[in-house]
């Protein structure tokens, strides 16, 4: 069993810690607002008052944090991760951040300090039942070193050399979230033609879109939508695409679209809504 420290207890990070402490892993935990660690203090895990004091035992640390200045922050900010991390230990950076942010980290951490870029492809429900993917990239020794570990959180794979797993997780994101609202706007449309919300419902659900629709049903005809990934991070995450494409010299026009929706609504207060919101919010947008 490996000697973990685990940063960041958001809606993710509280799951994701609780599997590594149920696999028996020795996990120290620590978030920058105290209060949310009880859970993984009853399930074993100690806490720590820093970042560099979690860190400062640890083989591996996860990071699991919201966007990149949190990251900023929490590795090299004043009692940060990276000022406590021994020689031979890895960081595991887990947060949704792009491939330029990560190879900055990479290019600053002291020598005989490995990282791997290990974003996650799935929300609460999947860290819950296992099946939460995470997108590993790492050297072929880094990525054999720790898969152990990481299959106790979910089922890792190797996206390919560092860098690779932050930048494969924009692709999956723009998909996914591109599907979503496709979806949304299919149901504006057949409001706006008068149809029947269920009739419509089980025609998608055999369509190409079909199992974004057979997920999302529940909340669509409940009009419930209970937060696993919040439109905030939705928003953040379509600003890393675009902008990663635009580096590359690429003009994503469904993606930039899509920015405009999710940046919209996280405008208009609904940040801290779930992401699946989105259909609610572009059936009741009002014509351009």
């Amino acid at each position: 069993m490996a000697r973990l420290a685990f940063c960041g207890l958001g809606l993710m990070g509280i799951p994701m810690a609780g599997r590594l402490l149920a696999a028996g892993h020795q996990v120290t935990v620590w978030n920058r607002t105290p209060g949310k660690e009880g859970p993984l203090v009853e399930a074993g895990a100690k806490v720590a008052n820093s970042a560099a004091a979690a860190a400062a035992d640890a083989e591996a640390t996860i990071t699991m944090l919201a966007d990149p200045a949190a990251v900023e922050e929490v590795l090299f900010g004043a009692g940060g991760v990276v000022s406590a991390m021994p020689a031979g230990s890895t960081l595991i950076e887990m947060s949704t951040v792009g491939p330029e942010v990560s190879a900055e980290i990479r290019g600053r951490l002291p020598a005989g300090i490995e990282m791997m870029d290990a974003p996650v492809a799935g929300t609460v429900p999947q860290v819950l039942d296992g099946s939460l993917r995470i997108l590993v990239g790492a050297s072929d020794a880094s990525f054999e070193r720790w898969r152990d570990v990481l299959a106790d959180i979910g089922q890792p794979i190797h996206a390919g050399p560092p860098g690779s797993g932050s930048a494969v997780k924009l692709v999956v994101n723009a998909s996914l979230l591109s599907v979503l609202a496709v979806v949304g706007e299919s149901l504006a449309l057949a409001d706006a033609l008068g149809l029947d919300q269920s009739k419509v419902l089980d025609i998608l659900a055999e369509s190409p879109n079909g199992l974004m629709v057979k997920r999302s049903r529940k909340s669509i005809e409940t009009d419930s939508y209970p937060v696993t990934f919040k439109i905030a991070l939705a928003d953040k995450d379509l600003r890393l695409v675009t902008e990663a494409a635009s580096r590359g010299g690429k003009n994503l026009r469904i993606a930039s679209a899509l920015g405009d929706y999710f940046s919209s609504a996280n405008a208009a207060g609904l940040g801290e809504n779930n992401y699946s919101e989105i259909l609610r919010y572009i059936r009741q947008s009002p014509p351009a």
